[in-house]
């Protein structure tokens, strides 16, 4: 019986929630793409989803890639805001947020090994 009331809240949760995407309007869409390849987008939703973009060709070597910088931030089920801040090049995909992991701090002792194999290197 409790798994049945669990799955019954759990699905009424979900249709609540799935209802509230389907009814989402776009508040704003601009677009923009330029001959020189550079290019610029953004929208935004009534549910509290925005994506901007911007991004031109880049040399890399001997080929051309896009280079593009932007944001985006929604909202989940929960009502928590979720922001990230990107930029995406050669150097590949480069998020930022408050909700992203990040790597721990490198010990003093191995941070101070690193230091003399790379000046131990340099002398060679």
């Amino acid at each position: 019986m409790k798994l049945i009331v669990c799955v019954l809240a759990v699905s009424l949760v979900c249709a609540v929630w799935a209802d509230s995407d389907q009814e989402a309007t776009v508040l704003r869409h601009d677009a923009e793409v330029n001959v020189d390849g550079s290019y610029q987008f953004a929208y935004e939703t009534s549910n509290g989803i925005l994506h901007e973009e911007q991004g031109q060709l880049k040399t890399v070597g001997e080929d051309q890639a896009v280079v593009a910088e932007g944001r985006f931030a929604y909202t989940d089920a929960e009502g928590n805001k979720f922001s990230v801040q990107y930029v995406a090049d050669e150097n590949g995909f480069q998020p930022q947020g408050d909700h992203l992991p990040t790597p721990p701090p490198i010990p003093e002792l191995i941070e101070r090994a690193l230091r003399v194999l790379a000046a131990k290197s340099q002398k060679k």
